[in-house]
């Protein structure tokens, strides 16, 4: 399980898989592993919008040394999109969301934002966790 969070904790790019209608889907998202969560940001267009209704996703990163040096981690868990507005817990989980994207990216959120659009913000909190790799050493 440590080898785990060391691959998810050293990567900033994964995968997200979900259904859409009828569909899976996989999307490319920049993240921050923390506590256990992903987070990350994204823009909400209509495929995003069916985590408001369906919040069951798969997430998955990979780092690949070599056709037989390889490391995966799969995550499966509820997605949830987090609030600017709303209650008092509501505004504190978004602003360490925030507080966590700025340590990948620091001007996330500010007019130097470099992806100004992506202005949703995402945790998915696990229900499995899961790593495989292969090695030739």
């Amino acid at each position: 399980q440590r080898q785990v969070e060391f691959v998810l904790a050293r990567n900033s790019v994964g995968r997200i898989a979900f259904a859409h209608d009828g569909r899976v889907e996989l999307m490319p998202v920049h993240y921050v592993y923390q506590n256990g969560s992903i987070i990350g940001r994204i823009s909400l267009g209509t495929k995003y919008l069916n985590w408001l209704v369906v919040r069951d996703v798969v997430f998955e990163v990979e780092e690949v040394l070599g056709l037989f040096d390889w490391r995966s981690v799969v995550m499966r868990g509820a997605v949830t999109l987090l609030r600017a507005r709303g209650t008092d817990d509501e505004r504190a989980k978004f602003n360490h969301a925030v507080d966590a994207i700025r340590t990948l990216i620091p001007g996330a959120f500010t007019e130097h934002d470099p992806t100004p659009d992506r202005r949703f913000i995402f945790r998915i909190d696990p229900t499995e966790t899961t790593g495989r790799e292969a090695t030739t050493k």
